[in-house]
């Protein structure tokens, strides 16, 4: 042992420090992985009352699949180095635990934003490396998520997003709708260098999957026999149209669309950041019906039961309405069927009778649209709804707002910068511009049918909402076995001003509403925006000739 090994160094002195380094080592990473457990982390009140109380009502605590994600699972890297730099600045936390800076709930909401905002810079510069250890694009199965989810990952992949930049607050209270959407869309924009050249393999086979099933279904349609007039009575081979209707519509195809209940989800919440997630890629051109077409029954029931978007919540009111939609044309006409179930009564708390329209138990309307109109070609009629109407959040006291659309005023507020007021009704470009506007075509074609009244409105929605004689329009209504049926008759080319021409080989944007259950103004079901087009497979609503 007391031989001389190394410069030196006798061979027992050389064991001895190995061995005490290893101790030193095992007790170092020993300690440094105790500090890393979830019982070490909310150990301090300062977390255990705070952080921790909110994570425990999240994904990342409990789940379907039983797996955890503790604190150290997002905030402390697992490589050694950058674990270790992670440690020493963890002393910066002992000392304001010392310092008593958030010892309160008080003081720890006071300073959430600040903190908030060290962790989103922090994950930014990572390209959020902790989220990564668990969720990363390349082992991604876009088969089992929810379109919203594809088509914002896809977004991400290709313009060089990082998980932070969508997912804030996502195992804690939301604190970045308290930012500017200025510097939201600053601390969330996509970095070109982290854009994928190329889609990980599940990722471009699943896009070639979905071409390949669309264009298969477009082939279909198109070789499928236009549906042929009915004879003239079930005797002579076929079933006649049914009494009162306007046409057969045995051998149309029908889709299923999903009303939901909107709250005072306006297009200004749209368009702003810390309210609704999707604005970015809103603006980048996506549609709505992109991301939210087959979960409209879930946004349904978050906002009628005043989750969010809807202060006054009614009680025992439906989040939605699916509807079998029906299109079919002939040289002269369009034809669109409705049918769906009525639903419970709901009184409304604050009306003397429960009842908003006494004199209809339902309304449906609709609004027709070129691309010409902007956002109709992202959102639909969903642009002629903004937080200064009659009803919304911004009204201005005292003031009649019906609705309109951006082409008619001079600015619109989304934002909300210093405290204005969200909308522009007080904004209105002058009349010989509106009606230079009204002239180009850019407006939304609006139809509406009382049925309790039998009465046909048709208009349009420019500066405001215009709703003149029925003429334009005819509908036929029945009710049986606690189900709606709803058919309308409208000419392809009226020649009216605030008509919109539907004509073959375009599409055109879709979109309608039910206030059922006597309802009136906001408190209606409206569908996302849909393409409409004659003889078009390719639309979402192919109206088939006759």
């Amino acid at each position: 042992m007391s031989r001389k090994v190394l410069m030196g160094t006798t061979l027992g002195a050389a064991l001895f420090f190995m061995i005490v380094g290893v101790i030193f080592w095992g007790g170092f990473n020993t300690a440094m992985e105790a500090t890393n457990t979830l019982e070490f982390c909310v150990s301090c009140h300062e977390m255990e009352e705070n952080v921790y109380q909110e994570y425990t009502k999240t994904v990342h605590f409990i789940n379907g699949a039983g797996v955890r994600a503790v604190c150290s699972d997002c905030h402390v890297p697992k490589d050694w180095i950058h674990k270790v730099i992670r440690k020493v600045q963890a002393s910066n936390e002992v000392l304001h635990k010392i310092l008593g800076t958030i010892d309160t709930p008080e003081k720890f909401n006071a300073k959430r934003l600040e903190l908030a905002r060290h962790v989103w810079e922090t994950m930014k510069e990572t390209d959020s490396r902790e989220c990564r250890n668990c969720h990363d694009f390349t082992t991604m199965d876009p088969e089992k998520q929810r379109p919203r989810a594809r088509k914002q990952h896809l977004n991400a992949m290709r313009a060089g997003n990082t998980c932070i930049d969508c997912h804030k607050g996502i195992a804690h209270n939301k604190v970045h709708d308290q930012l500017e959407d200025e510097e939201l869309d600053a601390i969330s924009a996509p970095d070109p260098e982290l854009a994928m050249s190329e889609l990980p393999s599940q990722w471009a086979a699943w896009i070639e999957k979905q071409e390949q099933e669309k264009a298969a279904k477009i082939a279909a349609a198109k070789a499928a026999p236009s549906p042929a007039p009915a004879p003239a009575s079930p005797a002579e081979g076929g079933s006649a149209a049914p009494a009162g209707g306007m046409i057969d519509w045995n051998g149309v195809p029908s889709r299923t669309i999903t009303l939901f209940y909107p709250g005072q989800a306006s297009m200004e919440w749209v368009l702003r950041g810390r309210d609704h997630g999707g604005a970015r890629p809103f603006k980048a051109g996506d549609r709505c019906f992109d991301c939210h077409d087959e979960e409209t029954a879930d946004m349904g029931q978050k906002i009628v039961t005043g989750e969010k978007a809807e202060p006054q919540p009614i009680p025992g009111k439906r989040g939605s309405i699916p509807v079998e939609v029906q299109a079919a044309h002939d040289a002269e006409y369009l034809y669109l069927r409705f049918s769906w179930e009525d639903g419970e009564h709901a009184p409304v708390p604050w009306v003397d009778g429960g009842k908003m329209d006494p004199d209809n138990p339902v309304k449906l309307a609709m609004m027709f649209a070129t691309d010409e109109v902007e956002y109709a070609d992202r959102a639909g009629c969903w642009g002629t709804c903004h937080a200064d109407l009659n009803g919304m959040p911004f009204h201005p006291e005292g003031e009649k707002v019906t609705k309109y659309i951006k082409e008619s005023r001079t600015r619109i507020e989304t934002r909300g910068r210093g405290g204005k007021p969200l909308g522009g009704w007080d904004k209105r470009k002058p009349e010989e511009e509106i009606q230079a506007e009204f002239g180009a075509g850019h407006f939304m074609d609006l139809v509406r049918f009382k049925i309790g009244e039998q009465r046909v409105e048709d208009g349009h929605v420019l500066a405001d909402r215009v709703m003149d004689g029925g003429e334009g329009a005819e509908f036929h209504a029945s009710h049986s076995a606690g189900r709606w049926v709803v058919e309308m008759k409208r000419k392809l080319k009226s020649g009216k001003p605030g008509d919109i021409a539907i004509e073959p080989g375009q599409q055109y944007n879709f979109g309608f509403a039910i206030h059922d259950d006597h309802a009136n103004g906001r408190w209606h079901h409206v569908s996302l925006g849909y393409r409409l087009g004659l003889d078009d497979p390719e639309a979402e609503i192919n109206a088939v000739g006759r």
